[in-house]
C-alpha cells in the first residue's frame, strides 16, 4: 500500500501494540524504530482511532480521574463519548 506521496506504508501502520506499545511501567511508548518513519504521528492517530486505541483513551480517562487531573463529570462525559466511538467502529465491524 502507498500513501499520498507515493512512499511504501509498512506493515506496522496503525497497529498499536507495534506502534505504540505499553511499556514495563505500564504507561505507553514509541518504539525506537519508529522514531525515524516518516508515517509515526499518522500511524499513531490512526492507532488510537481504532478499537483498541478507544480502549486506551479510556484507561487515561480513568487515570486522570484516579490522580485528580479531571473531575467526575469530565470523566463521565469523556468515557460517554468514547463508548459512543466504540459502539459505532464495532457496528461498522459487523
Amino acid at each position: 500500500m502507498k500513501d499520498n506521496s507515493n512512499k511504501e506504508i509498512p506493515a506496522c501502520f496503525g497497529k498499536l501494540a507495534i506502534v505504540f506499545p505499553k511499556g514495563e511501567n505500564g504507561l505507553r511508548h514509541s518504539p525506537e524504530s519508529c522514531m525515524p518513519c516518516f508515517l509515526k504521528k499518522r500511524c499513531i492517530q490512526s492507532a488510537m482511532g481504532e478499537l483498541d486505541g478507544l480502549q486506551v483513551k479510556e484507561e487515561q480517562a480513568d487515570r486522570a480521574y484516579e490522580s485528580g487531573l479531571i473531575g467526575f463529570f469530565e470523566r463521565w462525559s469523556r468515557k460517554k463519548d468514547i463508548n459512543r466511538k466504540i459502539r459505532i467502529k464495532i457496528k461498522e465491524g459487523m
